[in-house]
């Protein structure tokens, strides 16, 4: 199955009208369709089944995510860890429930930034994948980070910069290589960190039904020093951090070979999947955590490495540094899927002249331009955030605000596309409007929540984007009255 963009009636007429469950419309998303083009190498290429998809979701999560963050977590939730991902799957359910409205509408690459456009026009749709472009060109840096500091705990003769480097060059290779082939390598990173996870899982419970639990039974679900519904919400906005990635499926929608239903049902999987692992771990983790919440809380310096110590004095030292040895390759592997989404992201952004045009470019189905430009700035910010103490704080600070705007704009597109606009008949009101609704009103809560110095980045960055949209509407406006000109002469 080839792309509906590479024949004609790929414009952007096409695009206006609805592209429903087409199959062979993946790339009518306008200005020449998927490649590019005019010259640019074609289109990207069908080759990715569920399973693909469901590996790239899963290698981006990474089923242990919450090991970097479980000891800010416990802190900031008062102990109720297990809780605040339950609450966090549940917010984002929302989202992935919008996601596989829209995928059908528009199944192509973009995401967020495609769906926007489709339900609110042009300027949301910028701005939706604007903000989207904070998260997917950040995320991974901070991945390759987790990977170099993994690293330098194994092998503390080389520097975190050097190991975040060399995660960097090897994995934007395999991109470069092509979807498909990371796609199989990364298969067999995930097996080995799911294998890793199952072993952590019987190893704790050996522990907990030997020696018992260091807390109480229910405490990762109520905390160990009280409850706190607005610590557990507090938590929330830090434990999305984990689940951002998920979305990034929908990225590779013209390059599955079962249509937009395949790209729904795997971002749906993947989000269900990756809860259950979180929440099991975590509960897991604060049953042998040795150390309270509150004392986390009070000494910041030891919740970075808060899940290992729990695991070190519990079960062993071996288990510590299995762990860690998953992380570093995890880590780096889902740096390459979030690379991967970045580079579709910024394909789809200038396919449609909103990015420079020459990131449109294809070479044998690979956005090998988009992908080395999400390299570069993977690089620079990993590499900078790698040679200062605070690096990771400030990397993380800033991601989620990008993702969660871009996903508050998803849940009103589905709005706009549905209900506002009807293009596909009487709207079905649970799922058109309440769904959408209930989840725009829990992720603004949830940036609400947010540090004060993330809100800042995100607002800031808004304000870059509406300049660059001003100047491109003027741009465009200014193109215009030529052509008019020209031609009344």
């Amino acid at each position: 199955m080839t792309t509906g963009t590479d024949g004609p009636g790929a414009g952007r007429g096409h695009c206006d009208g609805g592209a429903g469950e087409s199959g062979g419309t993946a790339g009518s998303g306008g200005s020449g369709g998927s490649g590019g083009s005019g010259g640019s190498g074609g289109g990207l290429r069908r080759t990715l089944g569920f399973r693909d998809l469901v590996v790239y979701g899963l290698l981006f999560i990474a089923p242990m995510a919450p090991v970097g963050v479980y000891g800010a977590l416990d802190a900031t939730s008062q102990g109720a860890v297990a809780l605040g991902y339950a609450v966090a799957t549940v917010a984002m359910a929302f989202t992935a429930l919008s996601y596989a409205q829209m995928v059908r509408v528009a199944p192509q690459a973009g995401s967020v930034f495609t769906y926007a456009r489709k339900g609110l026009g042009e300027g949301p749709g910028f701005i939706a994948g604007w903000m989207a472009l904070l998260d997917y060109l950040l995320i991974p840096a901070v991945a390759y980070l987790f990977s170099g500091i993994a690293m330098e705990a194994l092998v503390p003769g080389v520097d975190r910069w050097v190991w975040t480097g060399i995660a960097v060059v090897l994995t934007t290779l395999l991109n470069l290589w092509g979807v498909r082939a990371a796609a199989r390598v990364g298969f067999a990173v995930l097996a080995m960190e799911i294998v890793v996870l199952l072993v952590f899982v019987v190893s704790a419970v050996v522990v907990l039904v030997r020696d018992g639990a260091q807390r109480e039974w229910l405490s990762p679900i109520t905390g160990d020093t009280g409850f706190s519904m607005a610590a557990v919400f507090g938590a929330v906005s830090v434990a999305v951090l984990s689940y951002l990635g998920f979305d990034a499926i929908a990225s590779f929608a013209e390059e599955v070979t079962g249509g937009s239903r395949q790209v729904a049902r795997a971002v749906l999987f993947c989000l269900v999947l990756a809860g259950a692992l979180f929440i099991v771990q975590t509960y897991l983790a604060a049953l042998l955590e040795p150390v309270s919440s509150a004392r986390l809380a009070a000494e910041p310096e030891r919740q970075g490495t808060a899940f290992y110590d729990a695991v070190d004095a519990s079960v062993g030292t071996w288990l510590h540094d299995l762990i860690a040895v998953s992380k570093a390759i995890g880590a780096a592997f889902a740096a390459l899927a979030g690379q991967a989404a970045a580079g579709r992201l910024l394909f789809a952004m200038a396919r449609e002249r909103r990015l420079p045009h020459a990131l449109a470019r294809t070479d044998g189905g690979v956005p090998r331009v988009a992908l080395l430009l999400a390299a570069a700035v993977n690089l620079v910010a990993a590499l900078w955030a790698a040679r200062r103490a605070d690096g990771l704080g400030h990397l993380v600070s800033v991601v989620d605000i990008g993702a969660l705007t871009a996903f508050v704009l998803l849940h009103a597109s589905v709005v706009g596309w549905f209900v506002v606009r009807r293009m596909a008949g009487p709207p079905r009101w649970g799922r058109h409007l309440v769904i959408p609704v209930l989840g725009a009103v829990i992720l603004i809560a949830v940036i609400a929540e947010a540090a004060g110095s993330a809100q800042v980045v995100g607002v800031v960055w808004l304000g870059v984007g509406l300049v660059v949209l001003a100047l491109l509407w003027g741009r465009e406006g200014h193109n215009g009255r030529e052509r008019r000109t020209g031609a009344g002469r």
